[in-house]
């Protein structure tokens, strides 16, 4: 461990504009609008407003197994926010969520309108409507909203904790790399003790938990995620391994994780999805 700074808190801390690392431009202690834009409105009943991050895959994901079971109420149009520049912060997407994180829905086949926040809430939302992906049985169930409530909240600690110091912070801290490093590998080893005797997270089937969980932990364990994978050994979580590549087989998980997209390999974005022909070569809004 090397030696400690000579930092010590004030006694009351006030705000850096400067001290953000790559997320200084959006980064503020303060909520509400930086300006005026009303969100564009699809000919859908559901309206996504995202980007394709981990928590903005959840939602697409879902959407287009609902679809690929045959629930045509599922129809969306998803509309691009770009973070980096502030969008997040227009009035129209802070009216539908107040915390200006992505993704944000509206299901404007309710009136008035029912707004939806936050990627875990937006996953039980849709799964209750059209009463798949969650299931009925009071044991199947808390297993499936014990490990969405699990993602939920462990999450942060490898986003805005290990991605954030790792990646992202404009100084390299060994102790706070360390220590979120630690947390992460050991959520690691959760879910790779668990699915070594299940075949998905909740149980024998596949639910909005597996949704909720691989856009993160899948991508981690792939090496997918921040260019973490020799790091963090994650060679060693075998078990995360086999679940993660039997959920990325899946088609509509592989249109889903396209969705909002605009980085990668062009075959690999969709920056705005508003019909299923938009996959396509030829489906033009990309």
């Amino acid at each position: 461990m090397t030696e400690p700074t000579d930092y010590t808190p004030p006694a009351i801390w006030s705000w850096n504009q400067e001290n953000g690392g790559a997320f200084a431009k959006i980064n503020r202690p303060v909520a509400g609008t930086t300006h005026d834009k009303e969100l564009p409105v699809g000919r859908h009943p559901l309206q996504l407003y995202s980007l394709g991050t981990p928590n903005g895959i959840k939602v697409t994901v879902l959407l287009e197994e609902l679809l690929a079971l045959g629930h045509a109420g599922a129809e969306y149009d998803a509309w691009l926010i770009r973070i980096h520049e502030g969008e997040q912060f227009g009035s129209g997407f802070v009216a539908v969520n107040p915390n200006s994180k992505i993704p944000a829905l509206v299901d404007r086949s309710t009136d008035p309108p029912t707004c939806v926040f936050e990627s875990g809430a937006i996953l039980l939302y849709l799964a209750e409507r059209f009463g798949a992906f969650v299931p009925t049985a009071p044991s199947e169930r808390a297993a499936c909203l014990s490990w969405l409530f699990w993602q939920m909240g462990s999450a942060p600690y490898l986003g805005g904790g290990f991605g954030h110091f790792y990646a992202y912070a404009p100084i390299k801290i060994e102790y706070a790399i360390d220590r979120f490093a630690m947390e992460v590998k050991r959520q690691l080893d959760v879910l790779d003790r668990h699915l070594a005797d299940h075949a998905y997270v909740a149980g024998d089937g596949y639910s909005i938990a597996d949704i909720a969980i691989w856009p993160w932990y899948g991508a981690l364990a792939k090496g997918e995620l921040y260019g973490a994978g020799t790091f963090l050994q994650v060679q060693e979580y075998a078990h995360v391994g086999r679940w993660a590549d039997a959920i990325a087989a899946r088609p509509a998980v592989a249109r889903g994780r396209r969705v909002n997209r605009t980085w990668g390999p062009p075959e690999t974005q969709l920056a705005e999805r508003h019909d299923a022909s938009d996959f396509e070569p030829a489906g033009g809004r990309r």
